[in-house]
């Protein structure tokens, strides 16, 4: 089979139509240039180049396949510059698991940063719970989990990313929607949708601790775990909760949103979750120019 170098010294003589001309452009003599072609010739089995004292052209063959030749040798540069900027991280896939929760809060400015930053990084979602997330990751399915708690498993390290206040979410015609600004004691007694203390145990044992320390003892009357689902449940009038300031954007029909005076402020954390040794190059890439400029956005 051909070399690419053939090709490149049978394009040279092509486009100059002068052996002096396309040596000189390769930077090599007349003699080795001629016998790479002759040498072409042989192996393609038909005469490319017509020779003569006073000029050089193509033949019927050397026409047809000049195409071929350019495509070929552009081809293969190209490879050549794919395959290299894989390992710096330019080029590759993210594997990245993220709650539905996140999906409002940190999701949009993640996708349009790395798009803008890392072009040719191709990011693979998928939505999953926490629990869910630090098991792919200790197995190798994700490169990176955005994950509530912080993970305490080994190998696995976590940093902080985002945080954001809790707001009370309630049916449009509940008798405390027209409070603007209500306390934690005001859920004492109500009808709430609740965390699953299972899918969703760091917001379930967020909110337990949260009425605790005031001694409130709201009423149960759901355990879920996506937030969409809360917010669904609200506007049927089932009950009051409280969610993440980023469910605001959803902007549901029925659902009124309050302010809620006596919770930490932005208490409800996000973190980015990886393994030490995910050899990756395209998370490094991630990590060092998207990543780092949100932590306590």
């Amino acid at each position: 089979m051909f070399s690419l170098s053939r090709l490149t010294c049978f394009i040279a003589v092509a486009e100059e139509l002068h052996f002096g001309r396309a040596a000189e452009r390769l930077h090599m003599t007349q003699p080795p240039l001629s016998r790479q072609i002759q040498q072409l010739e042989h192996e393609l089995g038909v005469q490319l180049i017509e020779r003569s004292s006073r000029a050089v052209s193509l033949t019927a063959a050397g026409t047809a396949f000049l195409p071929d030749a350019r495509r070929i040798v552009a081809l293969a540069e190209g490879a050549a510059l794919t395959v290299r900027r894989v390992p710096a991280g330019d080029l590759g896939t993210v594997n990245i698991g993220f709650t539905g929760a996140s999906a409002r809060a940190v999701l949009p400015r993640l996708l349009q940063t790395a798009r803008e930053k890392l072009p040719d990084v191709r990011l693979v979602l998928r939505e999953m719970v926490t629990s869910a997330q630090v098991d792919a990751l200790a197995g190798g399915d994700l490169d990176l989990g955005l994950v509530r708690p912080m993970v305490s498993r080994p190998g696995i390290h976590t940093r902080p990313l985002h945080r954001e206040r809790l707001v009370a979410a309630l049916p449009v015609d509940h008798e405390l929607a027209s409070t603007e600004d209500l306390r934690i004691e005001d859920f004492d007694g109500q009808a709430v949708i609740m965390y699953s203390p299972v899918d969703a145990r760091y917001f379930n044992e967020l909110l337990i601790s949260t009425f605790t320390a005031v001694g409130a003892a709201p009423r149960y009357v759901q355990y879920v775990t996506q937030v969409h689902t809360m917010l669904v449940l609200v506007q049927s009038g089932l009950g009051m909760a409280l969610v993440p300031e980023s469910a605001m954007t959803m902007h549901p029909d029925g659902v009124e949103f309050r302010q809620v005076s006596a919770v930490r402020d932005r208490p409800v954390q996000m973190n980015m979750a990886w393994r030490h040794d995910n050899p990756n190059p395209a998370l490094a890439r991630l990590m060092k120019d998207v990543l780092p400029q949100w932590e306590w956005k």
